[in-house]
Parts: C-alpha cells; structure tokens; sequence
C-alpha cells in the first residue's frame, strides 16, 4: 500500500487557522465553536484533534450525509493515515485500525458487520427491559433515602457498565478494567496503557466465553459461522464496549439534565404531555453524547463542496454541529428523528434500538422513582469533561425529598 501522499501536519484548508477540539475551552462551548466555524467555513472546517493531528470536520447536514453515503470516496479504514501520526498520539488508539466493522471497508467490513447484527438480533427486547429495571431499582434505593445523589457517577455509569455486562456475558472484574480502558481512549488521557488494558481484559473475555458460553452476545460472536479469531473477536467487542459504556451513560444523564433543566420536561414529562422518549429524541438532535466521529480517510485528493481534501487524512462528521445546521433544523424539536448521531450509510450504528431501549427505560426508572427531584446547581453551571469525541458532563448533582426504599421483586 502507497505511504501517505500528504504529511499528518499538511491541513486541507491551506493558510487558515485550525479550531483545537482537544481543549478544556472547546468542551466548555462546542457550540459556540461550531458557530464561529460556520462563519468562516461553511460546511467544512480545519481542526485539530491533537496538537500534531489535523483534520476536517464536517459541520453542514447535507455534506454530511453525501459523505456518510460514499463509502468508496470516504472509506473507513484508517491505516495509511495512521502511518503519518506520531505512535504515541493520544487520539491514535480511538481512531487506529482494527479488523473490525467500525474501522474496515469493502468485504471485511460486510463480513463484520453480518457478525455484529446477529449477536446483537439475539437479544429479545422484552428480557434487556427487565434487566434495566433490575439493575436500575437498587441503584435507586441506593442514593433514595439520603435526599441528594450524582446522577452520573451513582446512576447513568454504573448501569450503563452493568447492563452491558449482563448482556455481553462478561465478569465484573474483567468489565472494570475495560471501562476504565475506554474512559482514557475518550479523555485521551493515558490513551495507550488504556487500550492495552482492553485489549488484555477482552483477550480474558474471549476465553471466559470458550469455556462458559451462554445466552449473551460474546457467545453469539462466538458461535457465528464467519468463524473469527479471537483477534477479530477482541476487537468486534471493543467497538460494543466502546458504544455501550461511554455513549450510553452520557445518552442518559444528559437527557436527564435537559429534563430537569427546561421547563418543558421538568413538568410535562411528569405530567404525560411530553414522554421520556420526546426528550431522548431532543437530546439526541440537538446535544448528541458523541458529538464528532464517524471519521473515513479519502485514498485520494477529493473536492467536495469547493474544497479540496488530501488524500489520508481525517474526515470527521460533526454529529452535534450537523443536527443544528440552520440549514436543515426544524422548529418543532421533539420527536424528530431526522438527526445524525447514530451515523448513516453502511456504517450507521446495529445497536440503535438496544441503545435507545436502556436509556428510555434507565430515565423513566429514576424519573418515576423520585419525580420531585432537581439539579443541585444551575444548569449553566455544569461541566463538561475535555475530549474532540464526547459530550460528557463531569456530574450531575440532584436533590429530591428523602423517598423509602422501592420494593425489589
């Protein structure tokens, strides 16, 4: 394969400044950014995700989708542009390639793909309900008597890492290690021990799961007639991780701050006029908790939308600047399902159902658990952990009267 034809520090917008996506100011206001972006740039703009790592991130609706749906143009694997980045750059092991369906094109990644789906197709809705009122009701009564709590580290995250245990088959030991693996992948902090300690934890996994199958979705990767190695298996399950964890926690508590930050959903969702699923939607459209990724690597120069990308490097959709382009936004946000955060094309995201099930039911649990309940700080007020790739707060502090303990069954 052709080394890269352009250097990693070459930016296709040849003369003009680069946003920095890796900043504590970026996270502070992204939407801010994405507004100053648009001025100058339209539907395109010049980034860094690290200081060394430029790329281009698409910030118009329609770019995005004509990309999203080019696979051949815009394909996803990653590894001539890899080759210009330096080895131990903290974005490189979220972005790097890996025989798997999120980072391979062409025939690999139909194989990958076809792997994925029926693991995840095995997974009966009835049964992922009831598991999340399982896990959802001792957190609850966990933090229900005391008056105050931290919905993200005392809710959103552990039963976003319980349920995707439960469902993957996997121990809590092996679990703890690989959720603190992709919280560094996301923080790019210590990025690189965080991806040998996945690679390590689910390498355990894979065997765990030889010896004890069961009705859970390692088993079913397991089990498929594609017959992957345990290599391909690793890395199909850090993709799952890599979803399931991060995204889904903050899926969770940022829709639990828009409901108990605007005064639509503080009473109507309470009320029934407006449901818990009007404001995931909401959320979803206009503050997704992964808000730049899907990233694909031109093999050659393309001109799209009078600009001029290199060949091998990055290009990254903004799904948080895409969802808000004045261009496309409606006026009626709730229920509309016309967004971009579970991606598009071939590449658009197998576990939008199972993902959208865990939070409505996570969020409805809570809600219902403990109605009177209310951020302990103003919204605006909120943080947000650094990072180009999440939107993920760094708590989310409530107080509620002191409720009794709710009945386990």
């Amino acid at each position: 394969m052709p080394r890269a034809t352009s250097p990693a520090g070459h930016h296709a917008h040849t003369g003009q400044t680069p946003f920095p996506l890796y900043t504590p100011q970026f996270a502070a206001d992204p939407y801010g950014c994405y507004a100053q972006m648009r001025e100058r740039h339209e539907t395109l703009a010049p980034v860094l995700l690290d200081p060394e790592v430029p790329a281009t991130l698409v910030i118009g609706y329609h770019t995005a989708v004509r990309i999203l749906h080019d696979p051949v143009r815009f394909p996803a694997d990653p590894r001539v542009w890899q080759r210009g980045v330096p080895p131990h750059c903290p974005v490189l092991p979220m972005l790097e390639y890996r025989p798997n369906a999120l980072r391979t094109s062409g025939s690999a990644h139909a194989r990958y793909r076809a792997v994925n789906l029926s693991a995840l197709g095995h997974l009966p809705r009835h049964e992922l309900h009831a598991l999340v009122e399982r896990i959802a009701l001792p957190l609850i009564n966990e933090m229900c008597e005391t008056g105050q709590a931290d919905l993200l580290t005392q809710y959103a995250q552990p039963l976003a890492f319980q349920v995707l245990g439960a469902i993957l088959g996997c121990p809590p030991e092996i679990g703890r290690r690989v959720a603190a693996g992709v919280a560094a992948l996301f923080d790019l902090v210590d990025a690189d021990a965080g991806n040998a300690m996945i690679i390590e934890a689910l390498g355990e996994l894979v065997g765990f799961k030889r010896r004890h199958p069961g009705p859970d979705i390692t088993t079913g990767l397991l089990l498929h007639p594609a017959r992957l190695d345990d290599t391909e298996l690793v890395h199909q399950l850090i993709t799952l991780f890599g979803a399931g964890i991060e995204p889904e926690q903050n899926l969770i508590a940022n829709t639990l701050r828009l409901i108990l930050s605007d005064e639509r959903y503080s009473g109507d969702v309470l009320r029934g006029s407006l449901s818990v699923r009007d404001a995931l939607d909401e959320l979803l459209s206009v503050d997704p908790p992964i808000a730049n990724y899907c990233a694909s690597y031109p093999p050659n120069p393309v001109e799209i939308d009078g600009v001029f990308l290199p060949a091998h490097q990055a290009v990254f959709i903004s799904m948080a600047a895409c969802n808000n382009d004045p261009a496309v936004v409606s006026a009626q946000r709730p229920g509309n399902r016309s967004h971009l955060t579970w991606g598009g094309g071939p590449h658009a995201c197998p576990a939008q159902p199972l993902s959208y099930l865990i939070a409505q039911t996570a969020i409805e649990q809570i809600v219902d658990a403990l109605p009177e309940m209310e951020l302990a700080v103003p919204a605006d007020q909120l943080t947000y952990r650094p990072g180009p790739f999440h939107r993920s707060l760094t708590g989310l502090p409530v107080h509620f009267p002191p409720t009794p303990r709710l009945p386990l069954t």
